[in-house]
């Protein structure tokens, strides 16, 4: 009976032994971080009428503001190319035309001049609309060029009263074209159309939404924006699909932004030296309302279409984004000069949407594509034959059953001894 308890604990070991393995594969870097080009922000700040409201530490909504850009001012690193956007800074009158066009770069993006910045935000008063949109795509041609991080920091007090341009359509759009580009939104004194507004915008790209109703959460949380606009990113590349492999783009080793129709399938090519291994992954993001129970399918086939290996993953509508895997190991040629394989990665997805809900542009994705040597030492998890032989399952298995008899052996002459005593 002792005996096989013991066994049964060394078996449980031997699991927990191969459970640790599995769950530690060794990492792919499907990329170096940027940070050739500075880093750029663009505040974009609602100067409203409803700024005048004073409702924030005893004073108006547009005073905090004002104070703290302020602190953010002095407190922007050296290395942060700063540019400051209005929107309903300049029309003060009726007219829906004219107000919906009311955005101006207040200050340029580049090297910041404290002094100068300061000085064009004390001019600022509260005047007139919220063209949320039509700032936001203003805001991007602001961050336009270079490799660097791109970053938006919304500010507003209202929803966008420009309809039919609606702000979050506007901000997948902007993610749409894989410039990297990432839009925070903080709410002053928010009511709950606002915040699913800002919400959805920061979500299209990437971004947070934040609530905000005290002067010094604001300034703690812009700095926060922009200190993290200086960390060092990788940018993706915006890269096109095929609906079949013969037509698939080559990607290398990178980090790719794409689009994917609901319900259809993206198709991409790699070349595989032998000696190599390809490590791929895939993210699909519903950046809109979708039904539950979806997922997403990500395969390696040849170009005859035979399966190589695949990954899957489910949901069940309490995520947002999916995601799955697969490596590939290309077996080494006895032929110095042998041809790269053509793998083809196949991405596909079954999320759908209930009437009403735009379908377009087509959900985003992203793709990890790592071309590495494949494992040579001991160092690697995968040379020891896990999940590509036998003999380490067979060694852990005959460890634990020896373990196992051991532990049982040592119990049976303690209970021995202790009869005896």
């Amino acid at each position: 009976m002792i005996t096989r308890t013991r066994l049964a604990a060394g078996a449980c070991a031997l699991l927990a032994a191969l459970t640790a393995g599995i769950a530690f594969p060794a990492g792919a870097a499907a990329g170096e971080p940027t940070g050739e080009d500075a880093p750029k922000v663009d505040l974009v700040l609602d100067v409203s009428g409803s700024m005048r409201t004073r409702d924030i530490d005893g004073g108006t909504r547009m005073a905090a503001a004002k104070q703290a850009f302020n602190e953010v001012l002095d407190a922007t690193p050296e290395e942060v190319r700063l540019g400051i956007r209005t929107l309903g800074a300049d029309y003060p009158g009726d007219d829906r035309k004219t107000g919906c066009e009311d955005t101006a770069q207040l200050y340029p993006v580049g090297p910041l001049d404290r002094t100068e910045a300061k000085t064009a935000v004390a001019t600022l008063a509260p005047t007139g609309w919220t063209p949320i949109g039509p700032a936001l795509l203003q805001a991007a041609d602001d961050l336009d060029g270079g490799d660097g991080s791109k970053r938006i920091v919304l500010i507003s007090d209202g929803e966008d009263t420009c309809a039919p341009l609606d702000p979050c359509e506007v901000a997948r759009e902007i993610a749409a074209k894989g410039i990297g580009l990432t839009i925070d939104t903080l709410g002053l004194v928010p009511n709950a159309k606002m915040r699913q507004q800002l919400s959805c915008i920061a979500e299209a790209t990437g971004g947070t939404y934040t609530s905000v109703e005290h002067t010094d959460e604001l300034t703690d949380k812009v700095n926060q924006l922009v200190d993290r606009a200086a960390d060092p990113v990788v940018t993706p590349v915006a890269t096109e699909g095929a609906d079949s492999c013969a037509k698939a783009p080559t990607l290398k080793s990178g980090l790719y932004t794409d689009r994917e129709e609901f319900g259809r399938q993206r198709w991409y090519r790699v070349d595989v030296e032998p000696g190599q291994e390809l490590r791929a992954s895939v993210s699909v993001g519903a950046d809109r309302t979708v039904n539950p129970s979806y997922g997403v399918l990500l395969r390696a086939v040849t170009v005859h279409g035979r399966e190589i290996v695949r990954g899957e993953a489910a949901g069940n509508g309490r995520t947002d984004v999916l995601s799955t895997g697969l490596r590939y190991p290309k077996a080494e040629s006895d032929e110095e000069d042998a041809p790269a394989e053509t793998v083809c990665l196949q991405v596909t997805n079954s999320f759908s949407v209930a009437a009403g809900v735009k379908t377009t542009p087509g959900l985003p994705v992203e793709l990890t594509v790592d071309v590495v040597d494949g494992p040579s030492d001991a160092g690697d998890v995968a040379s020891f034959g896990l999940g590509r032989g036998w003999w380490l399952l067979g060694a852990l298995i005959l460890t634990g059953f020896l373990a196992g008899l051991l532990w049982g052996w040592l119990s049976r002459w303690r209970f021995a001894v202790w009869r005896a005593n």
